[in-house]
């Protein structure tokens, strides 16, 4: 028996023309790592601040930043992270690819979990180099002092960083915390992408039983992307508390981290950061989805052009 159709049609892999997809791709990237870079440094020095904190939560962090570090300092590390925007090809790629892979004979969520694992290992290999030093890089001026905050991160600076963690632990500095990183961000993307195909299909069963109107399947979509995106933060907080630690201040083991931040700060200390990564990862989920979308949409080739649903 054929598998009912779907409410929104998934523009898959072959659909696309790759020239056209790798162009629009790339834009679209650092569009969103402009808008979203910074509440992810003030989400990482968040989670790194122990009991003497310098921040009371994500607003007091914003305030406090740019009123000592300028509108500048919500950017530092920003140029070196821009470094991973070729990984995003290369995570979209990976997650495309193994979704053709299972063919039609595997469930739509099936698909998207092990897609979605396999690109952030991928990704992952490639990112939390340049993460490790941006990281470190965010955290330069974290203090409240005003001409160390306000002072400009040169090229300088950034060679004194990596030089430091060569010299501190070889080569494999630069993947402290990758253990963890696998284990934050393969649950977490493993988990986005069933979360948005599932969120999309209810939506759309759901709004169009209940206004008897045809909802337009990039408004549907647009709504999807936050969902998952809370979805799978929420559940995977704890982790990328740890995984920041590691990167940034070191430490023996995942493990070790998780029982040190439970006995100095009990279980609220989970929640370290929770707000500014949903602050982040909302609003990215939004922009993620309907990116994508439009990319995907953008792309398709000619003669496939009646799947697009707009």
């Amino acid at each position: 028996m054929a598998p009912k159709e779907r409410q929104i049609r998934i523009l898959e892999w072959d659909d696309l023309d790759k020239r056209k997809f790798y162009t629009y791709g790339f834009m679209m990237s650092m569009f969103i790592r402009v808008i979203n870079y910074p509440t992810i440094l003030i989400k990482t020095r968040l989670q790194v601040q122990t009991q003497n904190a310098l921040y009371s939560g994500t607003w007091d962090a914003f305030k406090k930043i740019t009123k000592y570090e300028g509108i500048r300092g919500l950017y530092k590390g920003f140029f070196v992270n821009t470094l991973t925007a070729l990984s995003g090809q290369v995570y979209i790629t990976t997650y495309e690819v193994t979704r053709r892979a299972f063919g039609d004979h595997v469930s739509n969520t099936t698909k998207s979990f092990v897609g979605g694992a396999c690109a952030s290992l991928v990704d992952m290999s490639i990112t939390v180099p340049i993460d490790i030093v941006s990281q470190h890089i965010m955290m330069q001026g974290s203090a409240l002092n005003l001409e160390a905050g306000r002072r400009k991160v040169t090229f300088k600076d950034t060679r004194r960083i990596i030089h430091n963690i060569w010299h501190k632990d070889g080569p494999i500095g630069f993947y402290k915390g990758y253990t963890a990183s696998i284990m934050t961000f393969m649950p977490m993307n493993a988990l986005w992408w069933p979360f948005y195909h599932f969120y999309a299909e209810q939506l759309a069963l759901l709004l169009n039983a209940s206004l008897h109107v045809s909802v337009p399947a990039l408004a549907i979509q647009a709504m999807s992307g936050p969902l998952a995106s809370a979805s799978a933060t929420i559940l995977t907080n704890p982790m990328d508390i740890v995984r920041t630690r590691l990167q940034v201040t070191g430490g023996d083991s995942i493990l070790g981290a998780f029982r040190r931040l439970h006995q100095e700060e009990g279980i609220s200390g989970f929640k370290k950061g929770l707000s500014a990564r949903l602050l982040s990862s909302v609003p990215a989920g939004v922009v993620m989805a309907v990116s994508y979308e439009i990319l995907k949409r953008l792309s398709v080739k000619p003669e496939v052009d009646y799947k697009v649903q707009w």
